[in-house]
């Protein structure tokens, strides 16, 4: 009863998982970091750049599940660095608005590919 979302406007999968699953009216979206979907290249490492990306591919995934990033419920966020939690909030609020989804954001010693920034989202889906 679950239905896969694939979208050509997010990086491929590179591994054994799914960009994204829904299950009844959920989304549940891979960790997505900062990997260009046109060249399947990963972003310099500078943090705003890398951030933005992320959220791109969120919404990319969520619009093609037929929702939004605005309909999320809860995202899981992983960073190199906890100094960039200022600049995530400002980030995140140009591709979120109130009411915002419930958010964890967690330092953690390495992510895929050496990216400085990993988003995983559960989101609503009508």
């Amino acid at each position: 009863m679950k239905k896969i979302i694939n979208t050509e406007k997010a990086p491929a999968a590179i591994g054994t998982y799914s960009q994204a699953i829904v299950h009844g009216n959920t989304l549940y979206t891979s960790g997505q970091i900062p990997i260009n979907p046109a060249t399947g290249e990963m972003l310099p490492a500078e943090f705003q750049a890398q951030a933005h990306q992320v959220f791109k591919n969120l919404a990319a995934i969520a619009e093609a599940a037929g929702t939004s990033l605005q309909n999320a419920i809860k995202l899981n966020v992983f960073l190199q660095d906890l100094e960039n939690f200022v600049a995530l909030n400002q980030i995140m609020g140009e591709y979120i608005q109130e009411p915002y989804p419930a958010r964890a954001a967690v330092q953690v010693a390495r992510l895929p590919k050496d990216s400085l920034i990993e988003i995983d989202a559960i989101i609503a889906v009508s």
